[in-house]
């Protein structure tokens, strides 16, 4: 976890009201972090990590930030956990869809009846949990009438491709695709959509693959001889959602450190 660092509201706008899905660690928790060093309220969202949330918003500077629980793979769950949200912080302005879920490795190979359940675990939450918050989401910010924004957290493995996770990559790539279809048709309604792509990140989730020898390998795709940090990703997140980057509805973003070129 990076310093915290002085509160300080950068301008006379109101603060904005921010959902960041899979946000208790990892990328979303630095996402958390960037909106509320920028003087936003923000909503933690979790499934399980209750406590490890309640930690993520208790170290925010500012106030009025909260926690929602919910799970992303059940359906009847999603309109209670944006209406928690809306509640909590008295709307909502932006939307990052960060929560995602990989399993175990899947070769083709596997039994049949493994491979339904994993694709079916990972496209719950990473492409129809993001497309199910985003509805809900678009219906507050059409009634609210104020424009917003929607930023989803994909994946380098969504061109470059996942041999061993296959649904994972795929899901991220419906997820970009998803994104740029919302862009356009929000934009009449001032609601931008974009998406990053990042490689990989310093997380823990990714802790042991970056360990010893595989690490050294992982590092050694990019030229840079590393993997991002969180915070370079949320650093992205918090330029997406900024007014600036209204024209940038409809793009995706590399943040994989020239490991990844895509034509």
């Amino acid at each position: 976890m990076s310093p915290q660092r002085e509160f300080v509201q950068p301008s006379a706008q109101p603060p904005r009201r921010i959902l960041v899905t899979g946000s208790s660690s990892g990328i979303g928790a630095a996402v958390a972090r960037a909106f509320a060093e920028y003087g936003d309220r923000v909503a933690i969202h979790y499934f399980s990590g209750a406590e490890r949330a309640e930690l993520v918003r208790a170290a925010l500077p500012g106030g009025g930030h909260i926690t929602v629980g919910a799970d992303l793979a059940d359906p009847a769950a999603v309109p209670g956990l944006v209406e928690a949200t809306v509640e909590g912080l008295g709307g909502v302005d932006v939307l990052v869809n960060n929560a995602a879920v990989i399993t175990q490795a899947q070769p083709p190979t596997m039994p049949y009846d493994e491979w339904v359940k994993a694709w079916q675990d990972v496209l719950a939450v990473n492409l129809l949990g993001a497309a199910n918050v985003s509805h809900q989401v678009i219906a507050r910010m059409l009634a609210q009438g104020t424009g917003g924004r929607i930023i989803n957290v994909g994946s380098r493995g969504a061109f470059r491709g996942e041999p061993g996770h296959a649904a994972y990559g795929a899901s991220k790539a419906a997820l970009h695709a998803m994104g740029q279809s919302l862009a356009v048709a929000l934009a009449p309604h001032g609601i931008a959509v974009t998406s990053v792509a990042p490689g990989f990140v310093e997380t823990d989730r990714v802790a042991d693959r970056l360990s010893g020898t595989q690490g050294e390998h992982i590092r050694a795709q990019s030229p840079f001889n590393r993997v991002a940090t969180p915070e370079e990703i949320a650093a992205a997140v918090l330029y997406l959602a900024s007014p600036e980057a209204l024209w940038a509805s409809g793009t995706i973003i590399d943040l994989n450190g020239a490991s990844y070129l895509r034509t």
